[in-house]
């Protein structure tokens, strides 16, 4: 299966994420704060990130401007995540790099559904 790291600080929503993709299969990588997703992403290339917007030490949408600027991982999608559900929150994830935006509550369902989209699995 495919390597996903998860960045989020609230702790609970880092282990519903985890624990729900886990379950199917796939390798998670977890990250509490913004400049810790960006060191994870550079060091171990995961298949994909979810990134929520409103971090600790660098916001979603700076990591997600650093991580399309690096060579290294700028061929990797992201989803971001976040209870910023404006339509021009979503614009400005989608305007900066991420290929989907998930507005916090998501069901564990639609969250699966995203993301096998991107992975094609």
């Amino acid at each position: 299966m495919s390597r996903i790291l998860v960045a989020d600080d609230e702790p609970h929503i880092r282990k519903l994420v985890s624990f729900t993709l886990g379950n199917r299969g796939h390798e998670i990588l977890e990250a509490a704060d913004g400049g810790e997703a960006f060191e994870l992403a550079r060091a171990e290339r995961p298949d994909l990130i979810l990134l929520d917007v409103m971090m600790p030490v660098m916001t979603g949408y700076d990591v997600l401007d650093r991580l399309k600027d690096d060579e290294g991982t700028a061929d990797i999608p992201v989803i971001m995540l976040s209870a910023k559900s404006q339509q021009t929150e979503v614009q400005e994830g989608l305007n900066r790099g991420a290929e989907q935006y998930i507005c916090k509550p998501f069901t564990p369902k639609d969250l699966v559904l995203r993301v096998n989209e991107l992975l094609d699995t």
